[in-house]
């Protein structure tokens, strides 16, 4: 994989991977950004080339046109990774970003009669079960709140009110995107894909983490972690070890 190749404003690399060795790119969640995976990709550094999406109107792309639909957001996705997807790739998606993978995923299967070599798909239910939310809908206060019940960002970044104003409508604008989204059916995929979700998490229960086996004809497994919608920082060497077991342990 060269520099080039990932460059741009879609795409982040964090640290050399291996050469030759297996990439996984990383979709964060409502409200992240590429640099939430950075320790990931530290845990994967010395197996995996982890590179992760930086989603519009946050960070370095603060003054980009924030996006608020989930296949837009994976058409963006698809167009950035293009270049790369000739070769074995996986994917690793966090809640939001779980969902935008998989549509990645399904533009793969239609345009290039291809797929994932794994699709990791983390604290969000199948794209087929439904739940009515309306957060996006909310007063800046309710939003907050929202934000500091999943304990998904910093307190202190949620305390400051310069900063708030600055992140507040990406936050809102991803909300939206995930709470509008309807699942259009289609084939199910080719790839395995592995299902992650923490025992606490109240926006996935394990039904609806066990729904994701519809959408594959590929293979399905389902692992459980302490912790709850935001277990992957706790769990994160757990998690990395995982991955590193599905990608480089023969079929």
């Amino acid at each position: 994989m060269t520099k080039s190749m990932v460059d741009g404003a879609w795409i982040r690399r964090f640290h050399p991977g291996p050469e030759g060795g297996p990439t996984l790119v990383c979709f964060p969640h409502a409200g992240g950004s590429a640099s939430y995976f950075t320790s990931f990709s530290y845990e994967l550094r010395s197996a995996v080339q982890v590179l992760a999406v930086q989603y519009p109107g946050r960070q370095d792309r603060l003054r980009d046109r924030c996006l608020s639909s989930i296949f837009e957001l994976a058409e963006e996705s698809y167009a950035a990774l293009r270049p790369l997807l000739d070769r074995p790739v996986a994917f690793f998606g966090h809640s939001m970003g779980a969902m935008i993978a998989f549509e990645v995923a399904n533009l793969m299967r239609e345009r290039l009669d291809a797929a994932p070599a794994t699709l990791f798909v983390s604290g969000r239910r199948a794209p087929s079960r439904f739940r009515d939310e309306s957060v996006h809908l909310r007063d800046d206060a309710g939003l907050v709140a929202e934000l500091k019940n999943l304990s998904g960002t910093d307190s202190r970044i949620l305390d400051d009110e310069d900063v708030l104003r600055m992140i507040l409508p990406s936050m809102r604008s991803d909300y939206r995107a995930v709470e509008s989204y309807r699942y259009r059916p289609g084939p199910p995929l080719t790839c395995p894909i592995t299902t992650l979700v923490g025992e606490d998490d109240d926006k996935v229960d394990l039904d609806e983490a066990r729904s994701w086996a519809d959408h594959t004809t590929g293979g399905f497994r389902l692992h459980v972690f302490p912790g709850g919608h935001f277990y992957l920082a706790e769990q994160r060497r757990a998690v990395a070890d995982l991955v590193v077991r599905q990608l480089l342990t023969p079929a």
